[in-house]
C-alpha cells in the first residue's frame, strides 16, 4: 500500500510538471517540484524568467493556481518560484534557448546558434555537451546535425544519473525541428577519478624531502667541482714558471757558441 502511494505521488508530480511546461512557454522553465505541507501542496517552479510566470499584478500565477486546483484535485496549492543557479548548465533552459532563437531568426543561422550556445556552456564549467538538431534545415530534406565538445558519458549508470538531458521542438514554416541537448555538469563524480585522502600529506612531505636532498647533492657536487678547479690552477702556473726558466738558459748557450 505504501509503494502505491509513492508511485501515485510521483505520477502526479510528473503530470503537474508536464502541464506547467505546456502552459508556461518562453519563460526558461527548468523543472517543477512538489512538496506536501500541513497547509497543503507546495509547488516550486524553477525558471530563468520569474517575472513572466508571475505576470502583471500576479494575474498569471493566480490563474495557474486555479487551474492546478481544478485539474489535479489539490486542496490548497501554493506556488513558489525558485532561482536556477547556472542557466548555462541546465539542459531544459539551453534547449529552449536554441528553439527560441531558431523560431526568431530562422533555420539559416542554426550553425551559429549551436556553436554560440556550446561555447557558453563550456565556458561556464561543463565537462561536456552534445546538441542534436534534426529536421528540414537548411534544405528541403530532413537532416541531423550534431554539435559536441568536451567529455560526455553515453553508457552506464553515469549516463542516466550524471548527465542532464532535454528534448524540445521548434515549430518553423518548413516543419517541426527536434532539438536534443545533453550536458555533463562539473558536479558529476566519475568512477575513473580516484582521490587518496589519507596519503596526501605523506606524499607532499616525501616530495619536499626529495627536493631538499636533491638540492644538497647539487650543492655538494658544485663544491667538489670548485675544489678540483682550484687544485689544477696552481699546477698550470708552476709549469709556466719552469718553461720560462728553461728558455733563457738555452739562449745563453747559443750566445756562448
Amino acid at each position: 500500500m505504501i509503494e502505491r502511494k509513492f508511485i501515485s505521488q510521483k505520477i502526479k508530480e510528473h503530470e503537474i510538471e508536464e502541464y506547467v511546461r505546456g502552459n508556461l512557454k518562453n519563460v526558461g522553465h527548468s523543472h517543477t517540484k512538489m512538496v506536501k505541507t500541513p497547509l497543503g501542496e507546495k509547488i516550486i517552479i524553477y525558471a530563468s524568467r520569474p517575472g513572466l510566470i508571475v505576470g502583471r499584478k500576479g494575474q498569471n500565477i493566480k490563474q495557474l493556481t486555479k487551474n492546478l486546483k481544478k485539474k489535479f484535485n489539490l486542496e490548497n496549492p501554493q506556488i513558489e518560484i525558485g532561482e536556477v543557479e547556472n542557466l548555462n548548465l541546465d539542459a531544459n533552459i539551453v534547449a529552449e534557448r536554441i528553439a527560441d532563437s531558431l523560431e526568431r531568426f530562422g533555420p539559416e543561422k542554426f550553425k551559429a546558434v549551436g556553436y554560440r550556445v556550446m561555447g557558453d556552456v563550456m565556458s561556464s564549467g561543463a565537462l561536456g555537451i552534445e546538441i542534436r538538431i534534426s529536421g528540414k534545415i537548411p534544405g528541403s530534406r530532413a537532416k541531423s546535425w550534431r554539435f559536441y565538445s568536451g567529455y560526455l558519458k553515453k553508457c552506464g549508470d553515469i549516463a542516466l544519473t550524471g548527465v542532464d538531458r532535454s528534448e524540445v521542438q521548434a515549430r518553423l514554416k518548413k516543419g517541426v525541428i527536434g532539438i536534443k541537448v545533453r550536458i555533463m555538469p562539473p558536479t558529476t563524480k566519475l568512477p575513473d577519478n580516484i582521490e587518496l585522502i589519507g596519503e596526501k600529506e605523506e606524499i607532499v612531505e616525501e616530495v619536499k624531502e626529495d627536493a631538499t636532498e636533491g638540492k644538497k647533492k647539487a650543492a655538494e657536487k658544485e663544491g667538489e667541482k670548485s675544489e678540483v678547479k682550484g687544485e689544477k690552477k696552481p699546477k698550470l702556473k708552476e709549469d709556466e714558471k719552469e718553461t720560462k726558466e728553461k728558455s733563457p738558459k738555452v739562449k745563453k748557450e747559443k750566445n756562448e757558441d
